[in-house]
């Protein structure tokens, strides 16, 4: 371990190309044709076995190493967001609309530095190291996709891993750091959407239509005090309704408002009973107003749960890489939501947020990951490269 950090300097100018590469030519979604080409560039040398995926874009590499043993994966997700880039680097996004706003293209690079590290020391390695490089994390259930297309079957590209582990990059979070925690570390997200129906009419004379904006109104109130009345104060929950639309002018009483929000838990079976809550909350709101409601919930992304032995093992290897001052212990989880969870509920693993603050700027204040001004400070991906290869190196002594 001791030259570990070394090494990843060493890569350091091949890793901010890629990732410089990536971030002008970002793209969005499961297809990612460009990024896909040049991950395969970057791994063409190397001794791995590559698949492609079939319906979706990913990258499967395989690094076979010295000794038979079990098999480690490390992600990478490779998919930008749907949103205009305003940070004025000079390798900033070219395509308009699209941007590598939550580090994605960080990630890609840093996993594939790890890979030729790692190619140089598979004598060391009794076992196998699954690189997963993952479109779609950005709503499209990308990882899903993946396991679906047999990416952790006993029969897969690399049997079924014995662990997984990923890293995200933080701009809010100082760099170099890596922040985890054991058991749950990002929430469950499901989308609710709900359609309200009343009968329409003239402004002017409310009696003879059922207006469905205050029954409307009123469900949005009456959704925040059921979860703070209903959902124990112990078990988070969180229920945001952030968009509402109903009607064209201003005399005109519509038939219809329509509303949606989402919906964040840190538990399943809380995760159930907000949704049922929401059922209940707008079918009878509506009654009373003499409208009805449709309500539909999408279920989303799982809870992101770290297995504690993972965890504990990841927060010894970053000590043990980075340093005990440069490895912090999350006091809570956050309600954002991963996609990794999809791998974390079939096998033992662990997420960590790897710092990626700019010098110079107050983590608690800085543009972060989604804004449109984000900016990751590039000394850090020498930091991620050390901790992937690290914990594979670990994993598979």
């Amino acid at each position: 371990m001791p030259d570990l950090s070394a090494q990843a300097r060493a890569l350091q100018p091949r890793t901010v190309a890629l990732r410089r590469a990536i971030h002008r030519r970002p793209e969005v979604g499961l297809d990612l044709p460009h990024t896909r080409d040049l991950v395969l560039d970057a791994l063409a040398d190397l001794p791995l076995q590559v698949h492609l995926g079939v319906g979706v874009g990913s990258v499967v590499a395989v690094l076979e190493g010295g000794r038979p043993g079990p098999t480690v994966l490390l992600r990478g997700d490779m998919d930008a967001l749907p949103m205009h880039e305003d940070t004025g680097l000079p390798f900033a996004s070219e395509v308009d609309g699209a941007m590598h706003a939550c580090g994605h293209d960080t990630h890609v690079a840093m996993l594939a530095s790890a890979a030729r590290l790692l190619s140089g020391r598979r004598a060391e390695l009794a076992g196998r190291v699954l690189f997963m490089f993952q479109p779609g994390e950005e709503g499209f259930h990308g990882a899903r996709h993946m396991i679906d297309e047999g990416l952790l079957d006993p029969t897969g590209p690399a049997g079924r891993p014995e662990w997984a582990y990923a890293l995200h990059i933080s701009a809010t979070i100082p760099a170099g750091e890596l922040h985890l925690r054991p058991g749950p570390l990002m929430a469950s997200a499901d989308t609710v959407r709900i359609t309200v129906r009343g009968r329409g009419g003239h402004a002017s004379a409310p009696h003879d239509a059922a207006d469905p904006v205050p029954a409307a109104a009123a469900m949005i109130g009456a959704l925040q005090t059921a979860i703070s009345r209903e959902v124990s104060a112990h078990d988070p929950a969180v229920l945001t309704i952030a968009h509402l639309t109903a009607g064209t002018t201003t005399n005109v009483i519509p038939e219809t408002a329509f509303m949606e929000g989402t919906i964040r838990t840190l538990s399943a079976p809380v995760r159930e009973q907000v949704r049922e809550i929401v059922r209940r909350v707008c079918r009878y709101t509506a009654l009373a107003h003499g409208c009805a409601a449709e309500v539909e919930v999408v279920s989303g992304y799982p809870v992101t749960v770290n297995d504690p032995d993972a965890a504990d093992r990841f927060t010894a290897l970053g000590r043990e890489v980075l340093g005990c001052h440069r490895v912090a212990t999350m006091p809570t989880p956050i309600l954002g939501a991963e996609d990794f969870s999809y791998v974390l509920e079939q096998v033992p693993g662990a997420l960590a947020f790897l710092g990626g603050c700019p010098a110079g700027l107050d983590p608690s204040t800085a543009p972060a990951n989604h804004s449109n001004r984000v900016v990751f400070d590039e000394s850090a991906l020498a930091d991620g490269v050390a901790v992937y290869a690290g914990l594979a190196l670990d994993a598979l002594r």
